[in-house]
């Protein structure tokens, strides 16, 4: 099985997964487009909610295009990566990245994150969603510094890694945000449906194993368990000081090995995912407190760590530029060094409103967001096909759809907004699908060709545009 790395090199060619789409090329059979979306007989999971509300939305959207993009993108999730069964009378879903055969905590979250509106209009959509809190509390027992595991014990690639490696595991790479991204599944799903099913004692075991885990990582007393190395000549695959990073000095803030994009922390201090664990100790601590007094202890625990760490931000992740005023680092290490940029992964400086870190109108935000969108952040990338933001994940002059998308779904100005869609319609290649990033000069050089996140992603910023500004949503771009 091919790693992440290799589609920055073969690009649209490179698929690696149990099982690989073969798109069907008949004709639409409303606009001129081919039928890109995988044929019913071969989907993985269906949603009557989920088509029904593509029928809607074709409908709804004016540009042909944009409607054609959105009925295949919005379901490619349950289309072609959910895997559920029900085992022991709990459901239980594997949702693996697409063109990866292994589940990120974090992407699949974000894969069924758009469909979670949709709950209360499809039980078995319900259920599924259940049976994915169900699984990622399995992964998180097994191992909760791990970030993509498989379904069954099996040998990964990655096996000789310098790390506690165990069969289940894919990847065992330290991300901040992968425990958060669990409990923001969580915890919308309990808000949404009412229902604590999910909620059980091995559920409560793993939110413990989740606070010991962030609390080690403080590493307030050393460095913690957690080592890792990797044999590789990508130096952001793996990490220097004997296995634990770079130095840092403890503040209060949560060190994160790697980044969302599963690259290597240059200051372990990555900001945006301790801006996202502030809000996400308080969600889980209110489900907690929802359980019944016996976890009123490690609910007041999560309280008292989200306002340590909210505490920190304040004082230690705030760098006065010089041309942009106060704006967020992307990463620090508690000796006053700062790192000043950001990438398309989610959580990113840019993305932090939509995940509900900070309002788009806080100040700092503000100039942040200015100082990201211009030529003083390093992977902001401008050329003949678009420009965006792009992550040393795929080098240089690379942009992502995901970041284009972050910068619509947190934009307040239309105009911009707009130039987002425009960019998105023009970008993909004429696959009907997004992608992981493209060249600045020519669409057609991509990566991923299968990745379920950012499709889903783009059905997810349509559906927000229809709730909000519908009005975009009946022109022709």
């Amino acid at each position: 099985m091919l790693q992440r790395r290799t589609f920055i090199k073969a690009g649209a060619l490179a698929v690696a997964g149990a099982y690989i789409p073969k798109w069907s090329f008949a004709r639409h059979a409303v606009a001129d487009f081919p039928v890109v979306r995988i044929a019913t007989d071969k989907r993985s999971f269906t949603s009557p909610a989920v088509e029904a509300t593509i029928t809607r939305m074709k409908k709804v959207i004016k540009d042909s295009e944009l409607a054609w993009l959105f009925e295949n993108c919005f379901p490619n999730t349950i289309d072609t990566t959910v895997h559920f069964k029900t085992e022991n009378g709990k459901p239980d879903t594997f949702v693996i990245t697409g063109d990866i055969d292994a589940m990120w905590l974090r992407d699949s979250t974000a894969q069924v994150w758009p469909y979670l509106a949709l709950l209360k209009e499809d039980n078995k959509l319900k259920d599924m969603v259940a049976g994915l809190i169900n699984r990622q509390t399995k992964c998180i027992l097994i191992d909760p510094y791990a970030n993509a595991f498989y379904d069954r014990p099996k040998e990964s690639e990655w096996t000789k890694d310098h790390t506690e490696m165990k069969p289940m595991l894919h990847e065992r790479k330290w991300e901040l945000d992968s425990l958060c991204y669990t409990i923001r599944l969580a915890y919308n799903y309990w808000k949404i449906t009412g229902d604590t099913t999910p909620f059980d004692a091995d559920w409560v075991k793993a939110a413990g194993l989740i606070l010991k885990t962030c609390k080690e990582q403080q590493r307030k007393d050393g460095p913690g368990p957690y080592k890792f190395g990797r044999t590789t000549a990508w130096s952001t695959d793996t990490v220097p000081g004997n296995g634990y990073g770079n130095p840092i000095k403890p503040n209060g803030l949560i060190a994160s090995t790697f980044r969302p994009s599963d690259d290597a922390a240059m200051y372990p201090f990555f900001v945006p995912s301790n801006f996202f664990a502030v809000v996400s100790f308080r969600e889980i601590a209110e489900i907690l407190e929802k359980l019944g007094s016996a976890n009123a202890k490690l609910a007041a625990d999560f309280k008292a760590l989200a306002t340590e760490v909210e505490t920190a931000l304040k004082k230690f992740a705030i760098y006065p530029h010089p041309e942009f005023g106060k704006i967020y680092a992307f990463e620090v290490d508690g000796f006053g060094n700062y790192l000043l940029m950001d990438d398309a992964g989610i959580p990113g400086l840019i993305s932090m409103p939509y995940l509900g870190a900070m309002p788009v109108k806080d100040p700092v935000y503000i100039n942040t967001r200015k100082f990201v969108l211009s030529d003083s952040n390093p992977y902001f990338f401008k050329g003949k096909a678009g420009e965006g933001l792009g992550s040393p994940h795929t080098l240089v002059n690379q942009i992502w759809p995901m970041g284009i998308i972050a910068r619509a779904i947190t934009s307040t100005d239309e105009k911009e907004i707009e130039a987002q869609l425009k960019l998105l319609k023009t970008t993909h290649n004429n696959t009907g699908f997004m992608h992981e990033s493209f060249d600045k000069d020519d669409a057609s050089k991509f990566t991923r060709k299968w990745f379920a996140w950012v499709n889903t992603l783009f059905g997810e910023l349509i559906l927000k545009l229809e709730k909000e500004r519908p009005h975009l949503l009946a022109k022709v771009y």
